[in-house]
């Protein structure tokens, strides 16, 4: 008894989810097993996690009761995992909700104030549109030429503004990008790279069940689990309805000192078509884009 009370401090919870994996197979869950003798009886965590679609860090944090707030979402994964059938889907439930109400209140969600000299920075880039976006995509600050390209993402409150929620659910994106498939791939595997680390937390959270709600393809591709680290300097060709097509080279950047806001800029050479859409883009926009459609509070002038 007493060893299984000091069982890397498992919870209810953790010692259900052992239980269960450990009366499981490979071959019942569709994987080969290796070449050699399992040490482990039944499915190894890294496998419940690769099934779960969460990463075996955290996994291994539920197991071993160390994470005790997964989102309904990772439950609901978990069970699909462990093939749990109706009742000990809902018992799994139960255990989730009493583990967090013994937890600490989770952090919240990171800050999404944008510093004086960065909006500064965005507006010495024109006609150049550029930007600066959260860890998981939202639109936090803009100069003129950036939200004119996003063709009809001016649209939305501002704080629906999300390049994720625009590639998926915004009509005039599947037009816009002449490789738009390519795009929702390279979206979903950033977004699937961070939820594995840290699935749960809330600026994740929400915009994954929104997008698994409403957009069929977000939907599959979520399912195919690829992840992916963001790559620099490509091209990205626009069909944009106000000035025709155009080719850009995009860079981005990690803003220092920001809870994993970033700087994405897009460039054209200077006196080819592509610069001169690029400059009636910035033309086009309303004057001071990037601060008058932004509530105030959200603009740190420090």
């Amino acid at each position: 008894m007493a060893n299984d009370r000091q069982d890397d401090g498992r919870t209810e919870l953790g010692r259900f989810l052992r239980a269960r994996r450990t009366q499981l197979t490979p071959d019942a869950v569709g994987l080969t097993p290796g070449a050699g003798t399992r040490r482990t009886p039944g499915l190894r965590r890294e496998e419940v996690a690769t099934l779960a679609g969460v990463s075996i860090d955290y996994y291994v944090r539920i197991e071993r009761g160390k994470e005790t707030r997964p989102s309904l979402a990772v439950i609901d994964a978990l069970a699909r995992a462990l093939k749990l059938d109706q009742d000990e889907h809902e018992h799994l439930h139960q255990l989730a909700t009493r583990a967090a109400r013994q937890a600490p209140e989770p952090p919240a969600a990171p800050s999404r104030t944008v510093h004086r000299t960065v909006t500064q920075l965005l507006e010495s880039l024109r006609p150049q549109p550029a930007y600066v976006t959260s860890r998981t995509l939202d639109l936090l600050a803009w100069n003129p030429g950036a939200l004119a390209l996003y063709t009809g993402m001016d649209d939305w409150p501002v704080k629906q503004r999300n390049i994720a929620r625009y590639l998926f659910l915004h009509p005039a994106a599947r037009d816009l990008y002449a490789n738009w498939d390519t795009q929702l791939g390279g979206c979903v595997a950033r977004l699937r790279a961070l939820a594995g680390t840290d699935p749960d937390a809330p600026d994740l959270a929400g915009l994954i069940g929104e997008l698994l709600l409403k957009s069929p393809e977000f939907a599959r591709l979520w399912e195919r689990y690829e992840v992916t680290r963001r790559t620099h300097g490509q091209k990205k060709t626009f069909h944009h309805p106000a000035v025709g097509t155009l080719t850009l080279g995009f860079q981005g950047m990690q803003l220092e000192g920001t809870p994993g806001h970033r700087l994405g800029v897009y460039v054209a050479e200077p006196g080819t078509p592509d610069h001169d859409a690029m400059m009636l883009l910035d033309n086009m926009a309303p004057r001071g884009g990037s601060e008058s459609d932004r509530p105030q509070h959200e603009v740190d002038h420090r």
